[in-house]
């Protein structure tokens, strides 16, 4: 496995492509990253193991979108079944993937829990969605420092697997392995990765200044409200079709895929 080195400039065309690729199959790749989300908010509903299960499947989901973004790239049209690509390409893939998996579930879990025995569970059940923010919850010391000790062991964990979905699918990596690159090659392109992401976050300002011009301009306030949600939830799309060029760029080329 060989390692490339990009320059800075290139995070914010990964961005480029990425918005750029959407647009070429903007019904595909939007039906496809709901469905992604509904199955992922599916399991989690699940009693006891929903969460552990959803993380588990993390990894494979996050591979479907990338293995979307190629074939779109390519000028075809994704179609539903691409979400699961892992779990066709025979038993060898499977367990890998499950193995993958399995591995971020467990640190995802180890994350929250720490986050628990800081503030007895108020960021977690935030997180998770079952409680709602108020301005006393927000505010309070211990909350935000659990806060910041799950964003502190989740940020390498979510390194660790930026890549390893593809380099377990396409490079034909064990799961610890694929792990170990993917950090690295995080690393290696630091100031590119940092482009990328100060590129998003530029892009998200923008459209929410945008769309909050947008209710006030036709005399109707509320419109931009309603807007924005769907509009964060095209941009999220958009930032996940842009994950297949951060692993193109960073590796040599990939074995021909498996589907």
């Amino acid at each position: 496995m060989k390692l490339k080195l990009v320059p800075a400039r290139t995070g914010a065309t990964w961005v480029k492509l990425g918005m750029q690729t959407f647009f070429k199959q903007p019904l595909a790749l939007a039906g496809l990253f709901f469905i992604f989300m509904a199955l992922m908010s599916l399991a989690t509903m699940l009693p006891l193991i929903g969460l552990p299960l959803g993380m588990t499947l993390l990894p494979a989901a996050t591979l479907g979108l990338m293995a979307a973004t190629r074939e779109a790239t390519q000028g075809k049209f994704p179609m539903p079944l691409i979400l699961f690509t892992a779990f066709r390409a025979g038993p060898a893939k499977l367990r890998a993937m499950l193995a993958l998996g399995a591995l971020y579930a467990a640190g995802f879990m180890l994350a929250m829990g720490a986050s628990y025995l800081v503030d007895g569970g108020g960021f977690a059940r935030l997180y998770m969605g079952g409680s709602t923010p108020t301005p006393e919850l927000l505010q309070s010391s211990d909350f935000q420092r659990a806060m910041w000790v799950f964003i502190g062991l989740h940020l390498p964990l979510s390194l660790m697997f930026w890549h390893a979905p593809a380099l377990v699918f396409w490079n034909d990596l064990p799961p610890l392995k694929s792990m170990f690159f993917s950090i690295v090659a995080c690393f290696r392109n630091f100031w590119a990765f940092t482009w990328f992401g100060l590129t998003w976050m530029g892009a998200i300002v923008v459209a929410i200044l945008l769309i909050g011009t947008v209710g006030p301009l036709l005399g109707n306030p509320t419109l931009s409200g309603i807007l924005l949600f769907p509009a964060l939830l095209l941009l999220a799309s958009m930032f996940f079709t842009s994950l297949y060029f951060t692993y193109r760029d960073s590796f040599e080329p990939e074995t021909p895929a498996q589907a």
